[in-house]
């Protein structure tokens, strides 16, 4: 998959610089970009209606170049089946230097990444914006924006984002004193009989169930609070009992376990207090009223009470404890996700994750991910969203972890081969004539082409390189050792053996 990558990389490179070197008279140089899933017969039919409109250009000159390139371009065109699978770059324009003489050429080129605009452009120069910014960010980087609520795992290759999920837990939000509140009316169980909860006072006992040795006692109230809250959840159950509360207030479901108001579902069932036992009963109904309302929060020493005949709870140290062991099956699913997109990719440069708050560093340091995936992780963002606009906001966020990857792989090469060069010198060669020697041995195992090397000598090493099977690698001037490779000529390879 590397060499590939390479190729193509280099293969377009050559591409547009040869592009580049073409300089149209006036706007007669055409460029067209035909995006992925296309039909060609679409953009072959868009050319033909072109070349009408070309016919009302005023300059004769510049009229006959455009329709002749036109022309060119649309027999070229028809040289495909169909469109290519990442879709398909076509150029046409006269390519002549010579004052009074044409020659109209078209050019087409299937990018490594995927075209998403269709574009149709007549000018001075050839559009070439969108195959530069393919060369620049060919490289694919897995992308993880994360809180304890929402999460997004992406693909950046190139310029292009790729959702791959977006999931949501069921975490409440953060507990605060106040937030596990009932309506004012609600009827609590105190000393045989009932009162409404607004009537409560700090000391008052309420009837509470004790779960170790599973029977009912009165428990005292330590605390009351009124506060005001913006929705309210209404829960109803099948043997008749509704509760009106806040959305993080917590109810007892079966199999010994809680959950708040805001992530109850009707498949739940709710312990609930009925003839002096406790009896489990199936949620009916939820409503949900986005009404202010004023709402009261108690705290029982026993940390649960009876609530019109359904059993609540209302310890924060619970309801903490609720939340993480919510977050960690919310890491888990994400870390699913991840393994199963990223495990195994050769061509994945690496892993970012972002995040609002501590909850991604969490995340990247517990156990969650696979040792494989986890190694690839390059850095840790601080975003505000978890969307797809988190996915945009986490690559902005993270361009220094992206070009010093790139930065990275080149000084590794280098270093390996000025280490050779240094220790073993029979493995390594550089300069032209001795690497070219090289090649046409077939002993090469790394061919190293520097970015500022003439295209056309480039081409040609290359092409060596394939026949012989050897990699070939193109590094920039950006890092010292890349400086330092300039200063050797620009051409080394390390062999497969020494040849000294």
């Amino acid at each position: 998959m590397e060499e590939l990558d390479t190729k193509k990389k280099y293969k377009l490179k050559h591409f547009i610089n040869h592009l580049k070197s073409i300089r149209g008279r006036h706007t007669e140089l055409v460029s067209v970009y035909v995006p992925q899933g296309t039909e060609l017969i679409k953009t072959i039919q868009q050319l033909e209606q072109e070349q009408g409109t070309a016919s009302n250009i005023k300059d004769k000159k510049t009229k006959t170049h455009v329709i002749d390139s036109l022309e060119k371009l649309i027999r070229h065109l028809r040289l495909y089946k169909q469109t290519p699978e990442n879709g398909l770059a076509a150029f046409a324009g006269d390519t002549s230097q010579t004052e009074n003489k044409s020659n109209v050429e078209a050019f087409s080129i299937e990018p490594p990444l995927p075209i998403k605009t269709r574009i149709y452009r007549c000018d001075q120069t050839f559009l070439l914006d969108i195959l530069e910014e393919q060369l620049e960010h060919s490289d694919s980087f897995g992308l993880i924006a994360m809180d304890k609520r929402e999460a997004t795992v992406g693909l950046l290759r190139g310029s292009n984002v790729k959702v791959l999920s977006n999931m949501t837990s069921g975490v409440p939000g953060k507990y605060k004193t106040g937030g596990q509140c009932l309506s004012p009316d609600t009827l609590v169980e105190i000393n045989k009989s009932q009162t409404k909860i607004k009537n409560i006072k700090k000391g008052d006992l309420l009837k509470s169930y004790d779960s170790k040795n599973r029977k009912f006692i009165f428990s005292e109230c330590v605390d009351v609070w009124k506060v005001k809250k913006s929705k309210v959840y209404k829960i109803t159950t099948k043997n008749g009992f509704t509760n009106e509360c806040s959305k993080d207030h917590i109810f007892f479901i079966t199999n010994n376990k809680e959950k708040p108001a805001e992530t109850l579902t009707t498949d739940d069932y709710l312990l609930t207090y009925e003839n002096s036992e406790i009896i489990s009963s199936k949620i009916l109904k939820i409503g949900i009223t986005n009404k202010p309302a004023e709402m009261i929060d108690i705290s029982v020493k026993n940390k649960n009470f009876i609530a019109n005949g359904i059993i609540v709870h209302n310890s924060a140290m619970r309801f903490a404890r609720l939340r993480e062991e919510a977050a960690h099956d919310f890491y888990k699913r994400i870390a699913e996700v991840a393994n199963k997109e990223f495990l195994g990719k050769k061509e994945l440069k690496g892993i970012l994750v972002g995040g609002p708050g501590p909850t991604k560093n969490e995340f990247v340091d517990g156990d969650w991910l696979n040792n494989e995936v986890k190694t690839k992780v390059l850095g840790i963002a601080d975003i505000t969203y978890t969307d797809e606009f988190g996915l945009q906001d986490l690559i902005e966020k993270s361009k220094e972890f992206i070009s010093e990857q790139a930065i990275t792989k080149e000084r590794e090469i280098l270093t390996k081969f000025l280490e050779t060069l240094g220790k073993e010198p029979g493995k390594a060669v550089y300069g032209e004539k001795e690497t070219v020697k090289a090649l046409d041995n077939g002993v090469v195992d790394v061919l190293i082409i520097s970015e500022k090397i003439d295209d056309k000598l480039a081409e040609e090493l290359e092409e060596k390189a394939t026949k012989y099977g050897a990699r070939t690698e193109i590094v920039s001037i950006d890092t010292p050792e890349g400086q330092q490779f300039k200063y050797l000529s620009g051409i080394g390879a390390i062999l497969r053996y020494s040849i000294k």
